[in-house]
């Protein structure tokens, strides 16, 4: 399979791509790496033919072209999104965007006999909480009472009835702070004081908080193998300050790896990180699954193969 390349498609700055990539030029397989946002600024270039037999055509960069219908995986990571060209009107620029997502963004999505990790529509499928603590809780998982509301009354009543409650964001997205630096939304403890009538302007995620929460775990499953982590931290978010972060691996039960494979086969996906609460009985709380969650650091901190676990699934597809 040495003339099959896998094809990496994410971001420039991207950690994490950059170790799978080096392993598996280390084992001989050619790598294609791109980053669909730069599509339109001419930094790659798309020759996708339909026919009788199906497809077949090319996908260039600057360093590297491949066959289409010789691809045999694709990493799906992090890329960018379409950016339009300076100079285009609005309108103009709209148009571009939406014939390169639907263009290039298709064409990756429907390579012939791939194997996606993750398949890009698998993803946006699963990356919805609503679906993921459904999933979660018809499948054995223990999920915490979670409320999502843009309603006052419902949420003073939530805290009331279940506090301590944490307030979760149900998607990550950008935020700058006056400054211009990057700013996150931490997960944090609703003082129930605090709930306004700013609750209506928007949906919220708001859960009972772990009781007498010991760790956090980690649990990276790539193929059928399950890395788990423990992560132990003074913040309910450990995010805080990973300088007061310390890591531990992890014993998890065959109960849970087996959950969280029927979970990942529920959406179609290869990969996931699951994060869960550790109470003090050894139990699990459900948090979420990252289709495309971070997990070198983790490998770097405890030792586990988990770039050769990803390198393996990627090369041997059969």
């Amino acid at each position: 399979m040495a003339d099959q390349p896998v094809l990496v498609v994410t971001r420039l700055d991207d950690p994490t791509a950059d170790a799978v990539i080096s392993e598996l030029g280390r084992r001989g397989v050619t790598v294609m790496r791109l980053d669909p946002g730069d599509f339109l600024a001419g930094g790659i270039e798309l020759a996708a033919r339909y026919g009788p037999g199906g497809l077949s055509g090319t996908l260039s960069t600057s360093s590297r072209a491949v066959r289409l219908e010789q691809v045999r995986s694709v990493y799906y990571r992090r890329p960018s999104e379409y950016a339009a060209p300076v100079g285009l009107d609005e309108q103009d620029a709209r148009f571009a965007v939406a014939q390169a997502r639907y263009g290039l963004g298709g064409v990756l999505a429907a390579l012939p006999d791939c194997r996606y990790v993750n398949h890009p529509w698998h993803i946006m499928r699963h990356d919805h909480k609503p679906g993921q603590l459904a999933a979660a809780a018809q499948l054995g998982f223990q999920v915490l009472p979670t409320l999502i509301t843009n309603s006052l009354a419902e949420a003073r009543r939530f805290a009331a009835e279940q506090g301590p409650v944490v307030y979760k964001p149900l998607r990550i997205t950008t935020f700058r702070r006056h400054d211009g630096h990057a700013a996150t939304v931490w997960i944090h403890l609703v003082d129930p004081g605090e709930l306004d009538e700013r609750i209506a302007a928007t949906a919220h995620l708001f859960q009972t908080a772990t009781p007498d929460k010991v760790a956090d775990v980690r649990i990276t499953v790539i193929g059928t193998e399950c890395f788990a982590a423990r992560i132990d931290s003074p913040h309910l978010d450990f995010r805080q300050n990973y300088e007061q972060v310390t890591y531990s691996v992890f014993d998890v039960s065959a109960q849970v790896a087996d959950a969280c494979r029927a979970y990942l086969a529920r959406f179609g996906l290869l990969f996931g990180a699951f994060d869960f609460g550790l109470r003090p009985d050894g139990s699990l709380d459900f948090y979420e699954c990252n289709s495309a969650g971070q997990w070198l650091w983790l490998e770097e901190e405890t030792g586990l193969p988990m770039t050769a676990a990803l390198a393996d699934l990627l090369e041997t597809t059969t």
